[in-house]
This record gives structure tokens, sequence and C-alpha cells, in this order.
């Protein structure tokens, strides 16, 4: 394999590659390239933060706990355990900057932007982070399953509330609109139908999930022109049956991996591939190994996520925040805040990444953090703000961004590189001939100053 095309193959199943694992890969062929990405780095391990100090919210009374606090200082005790989410939001970045298992972790990026949930709840989105982790390349009706159970997804879209005398749909018309299908791929009654099928699904603290038998609707469903005693496993199980559902998936596995655009030809290719067992890491690895995946078409044509654009400088040059919280405040300047999706339908990516503000805060971003400098930081407010709380930090607070950066890193890898070597390195997309020019125009007294002027310009956002 080329160069490239191994830069290709990493910034899609990762975040890029430093000159020593390319030189090494760029020898081999693409079989061994592809065989090594899924032998070596596909291990699941748990992302877990500490949490022994709310080990009563999972665990204990919530009535006898509040008693025994005060009702004060158990509300004050709920709101600090909501806030840990954003310390597993860090753990999180964290995992995505240093793992090794880096393929695995970029799947499960792509997969909580499908699977789209939100919960303050910090016990049950640290194990709902985990769900997508641990399924991110099995098998699919095993991974839908695991999300139907999970007591985050059963709040956020209120199947808690799904009872056989009043049946709650919202989480049914999701399973098909925006995990399984796609719209226009069911009817009306299909949604009535399965919603029935998934009454009485729910959980509690100690127990987790259980089916509540006073609450399920056992009578005869007719769903997709079947008609029996159907549960959800019975739905999950026809909907699968519907080759549309294979397609549907990989649709979106093409659009994230691949290419923003659809290829008709390829996405008939990989859904009779998925659609034999619905095995996700056949199907990755069938992408990967196919010579399509590697035209100039989809080369560097994709634009990068704000979290996808922030771990690939990581890579390059690891930094750290003096406050950790400024990470956050990153993430919403751009528009991605990981555990903070913006609806169920969650961010449309590509395109949509980019509008006047967040592009030129994008270009100035590797300035930002490399740079050294104590920059003023603009914030949008804190994730939970009301405009009004936004408007009054805005006025009364500033906002700085100071980083320790590790350039000692960098250098080992990166010193004795020629600028043309670097620049193929960093830059995968075609330059621009305006960009090309004002390349050449540059006085390069070194390989750091040069790493920080290729990461702020318009092609480096592309992968």
């Amino acid at each position: 394999m080329n160069l490239s095309h191994v830069q290709h193959l990493y910034w899609r199943a990762g975040f890029g590659l430093g000159p020593k694992q390319l030189s090494k890969l760029e020898k081999n062929s693409k079989e061994k390239v592809v065989s090594y990405l899924f032998k070596n780095k596909t291990k699941y391990t748990p992302l877990e933060i500490d949490l022994s100090e709310y080990e009563i919210l999972i665990n204990g009374s919530f009535s006898k706990t509040k008693k025994e606090m005060g009702a004060e200082a158990f509300k004050m005790f709920l709101k600090k355990s909501r806030r840990e989410v954003r310390n597993l939001n860090g753990a999180w970045i964290d995992r995505l900057n240093t793992t090794d298992a880096v393929f695995l972790e970029k799947m499960t990026l792509f997969w909580a932007n499908i699977f789209v949930c939100k919960d303050q709840n910090i016990w049950h989105i640290q194990q709902y982070n985990n769900i997508l982790r641990k399924n991110a390349l099995g098998n699919f009706k095993d991974f839908v399953i695991a999300i139907t159970c999970a007591p985050s997804m059963i709040d956020y879209l209120n199947n808690k509330q799904n009872k056989k005398e009043s049946p709650n749909e919202n989480f049914a018309r999701e399973l098909m609109e925006l995990f399984t299908l796609g719209a226009g791929n069911y009817t009306e009654n299909d949604i009535k139908e399965s919603a029935r099928a998934f009454t009485g699904w729910t959980y509690k603290k100690r127990r987790g999930f259980f089916i509540n038998k006073e609450d399920h609707d056992y009578g005869e469903k007719t769903f997709f022109g079947k008609t029996g005693d159907f549960d959800g496993n019975h739905i999950i199980d026809i909907i699968l049956e519907q080759k549309q559902c294979a397609r549907f998936i990989c649709e979106k596995i093409y659009r994230y991996f691949v290419n923003p655009t659809i290829n008709k030809i390829h996405i008939e290719e990989l859904t009779n591939v998925f659609y034999e067992n619905y095995d996700i890491k056949k199907l990755m690895y069938y992408i990967f190994s196919s010579n399509w995946f590697y035209e100039k078409e989809n080369i560097g044509i994709k634009i990068k996520s704000p979290i996808e654009l922030m771990v690939g400088i990581y890579r390059t040059v690891p930094y750290s925040f003096n406050k950790p919280q400024q990470a956050l405040f990153l993430q919403k300047m751009m528009g991605q805040v990981l555990l903070y999706p913006v609806n169920v339908a969650g961010w449309k990516g590509n395109t949509d990444w980019i509008d006047s503000n967040t592009l030129m805060f994008r270009l100035k971003l590797s300035s930002m953090l490399l740079n050294n400098a104590i920059i003023n930081l603009d914030a949008k407010g804190d994730i939970e703000d009301t405009f009004e709380a936004y408007y009054t930090k805005r006025k009364n607070a500033k906002h700085y961004l100071k980083m320790d950066i590790s350039w000692n890193i960098f250098e080992k890898e990166y010193k004795n590189l020629d600028s043309e070597k670097l620049k193929n390195i960093l830059v995968l997309s075609k330059i621009n001939k305006n960009t090309e020019k004002m390349i050449d125009q540059l006085i390069i007294k070194n390989n750091k100053d040069y790493c920080v002027q290729l990461m702020s310009i318009p092609e480096y956002q592309l992968c």
C-alpha cells in the first residue's frame, strides 16, 4: 500500500497515523494492513470512571437517602451526580486520544450517533456507552436488543411509560425511523403494533431490565404483514428480515467511513454482504478490503467532525488542558459535545459541521491548542445553561484557554522529516492552488511551526 492509502484507511478507521507507523505499514500489502487493523485494534475494554460516591443511586433507596441527607442536601447530591457525565465525557476523549484499540473506539463513536441517547443518570449512561463499545463490531441483532433493554434508552424514548392501557409509541417509531429502517419504510400501523409489543419493557435500579407482565400487551399483533402474539424480540426479528434494514445501516456506514455521497452500486454490494448474518466486523473488513474504498474520489473528501479534529491534533502533538472543563467549551464551540447529542436524530455531520463561525474557529484551533498562549475563549455557556444564565456568565466572566503541550513527543517522530513529507502525512486531501501558493511562501523555521501552519489550512479540515 502507498502512504496515502494507509493514511486514508487509518483516518477512516481511526484518527490518522504518525510517520513511524506509516513507514512500517506502507511496505505491506493491503490484505496485511487491513488484517493488522482488525487483529490488533479491536479488544474491548469498558470505559469506567470512579462512581463509588454515587453507589446509592444504583443500589440504594432514594427515599431513605433523602431522609438521611435532608431534602436540600439530597438535591445537591443528585445535581453533583449529573455533573459526572462531564467527567465521563473527558474520560471518553482521553480514551480516543490514547487508546491502541483505535478502530473499536472509532466504531463506538460512529454508533453513538446512530443509536442516539442522552441521560443524566451517570450509572446508566456509562453502561450505555459501554454497550455501544462492546457491540460495535459484533452482531447487529444482538446490538439492537442490548440497546432496547438499556435503562438509558428506556428512559430517553419513554418506554417506561409504554403500557398496555396506553401504549407510548416513541421508542417504536425511532427504532424503525432512526435505528433500523429509515423513514417511509413502515406504516403508522406498524408503529402502533410495535409499540404494543414493547409494552412493559422496563427496568428497576437493582434488578435491571425486565418485562413487567402486568403492563405487557399479550394480545395478537400484526406487523409487516405477520400476525402473532409478538413481543419486542419478535419485532426486532421481523425488522431484520427486511433487506431495507441492512441497506439502511450500510448507507449510514458508507456515508461515515467511505463518502458522504452514496454510490448505489457499492451500497447494494454491501447490503448483500451485511444481510447474510448482520456481522458488523465482516462488513467493515469487506469495505476496507475493497479496491473502491481507496479510489481518489473517496480520499480527503470528508469534513472532520470536531472530535476527529481535536483527537487528530492530539495524536500528532499530545496536549492537556490546565482546566479539563475547557475541553467541553471547545466541543460546544464547534457543535459536538460527546454524551450531549442535539436530538434523537444525532449530528448530521460533514458539511453541517461548518458555518461562518465554526470554520474560523476550527482554522484557529491548532494555534489555540499548540501555541502555548493564553487566549480569550468566548464560551457558549454551560451545557445545561438557559439563555439567561449563559448571557449572565458571558457578561461577568472571561474564559481563558491554556495548554500543556508535549512537543518533545512530536519532535521524536517528526523532527527529521522534510517539509514535503510532513505535509503529505498531515494533509490527506488535495491542496487548493491558492493554499499551495501560500504554503510555498512560508518561511519554514522548523517542523514544529510548520505543523501548526499546516493544521491551520482549510485542507486539514478534511480526511
